[in-house]
């Protein structure tokens, strides 16, 4: 026997026939049935699904958590500008350049949710930099229009995956700089050019060709 289950019916989903067990004392799985008027739909539905449930088993198999709303990225924004206070050099420039790109998430979020950017973003550093203790994790809140803590309101992240973020994208920025040389494909380049001339409209229309007029005999003439 494979198992029991409190009830089993045969129900009519749309187009196609399901057998649904349901009250089952010993399972451990469970399906989810996604409906929508479009395959885009769908596949949208099941991509964020997907997502949400990943991010939940990953949150409870990590040790940690951190909060989410780009609090964790000003807090880190905040200590690396602290931090180049005591170094000279280039070095100073590229600390500060990485504490800047920091601050693109919160920014992003909140052009996203129609905030005015500039001014979370005065409000964040502000909060971070007077309110140590309770400003450790204010981020954008993109529900209310504000800025609120977010470890309050469980808006949390898995500390891997905030690590595996930013080491994924100080990977390839320093991939990107360590290229030294371009190589370029003339006939592409040229291309290239041709088509956004055509669309600027600065192209030259090539002449169409002209259509003589048939003339029909009659008689076999």
């Amino acid at each position: 026997m494979l198992g029991t289950c409190g009830k089993f019916e045969e129900k009519q989903l749309g187009s196609e026939r399901f057998n649904l067990f349901t009250g089952c004392p010993g399972t451990k799985s469970c399906t989810i049935v996604l409906r929508g008027g479009a395959d885009q739909y769908i596949d949208e539905a099941e991509r964020s699904l997907n997502d949400a449930i990943m991010i939940v088993r990953r949150a409870i198999k990590a040790n940690s958590v951190v909060a989410g709303g780009g609090a964790i990225e000003m807090e880190l924004s905040r200590h690396l500008r602290e931090y180049l206070r005591g170094i000279s050099g280039k070095t100073q420039l590229v600390v500060n350049a990485f504490a800047k790109a920091l601050e693109i998430i919160p920014r992003q979020l909140a052009d996203n949710s129609g905030m005015d950017s500039t001014d979370v973003l005065n409000k964040l550093r502000q909060k971070h930099t007077q309110d140590a203790e309770d400003g450790t994790w204010f981020g954008v809140d993109v529900i209310n229009q504000r800025i609120a803590n977010m470890y309050k309101l469980f808006v949390w992240e898995p500390e891997l995956v905030r690590v595996n973020v930013i080491s994924a994208a100080t990977e390839a920025a320093c991939t990107i700089l360590s290229v030294d040389q371009t190589i370029k494909n003339p006939n592409s380049e040229q291309q290239q050019t041709e088509a956004e001339k055509r669309m600027a409209g600065n192209y030259p229309r090539q002449p169409r060709p002209q259509m003589g007029r048939g003339i029909r005999g009659r008689g076999g003439k």
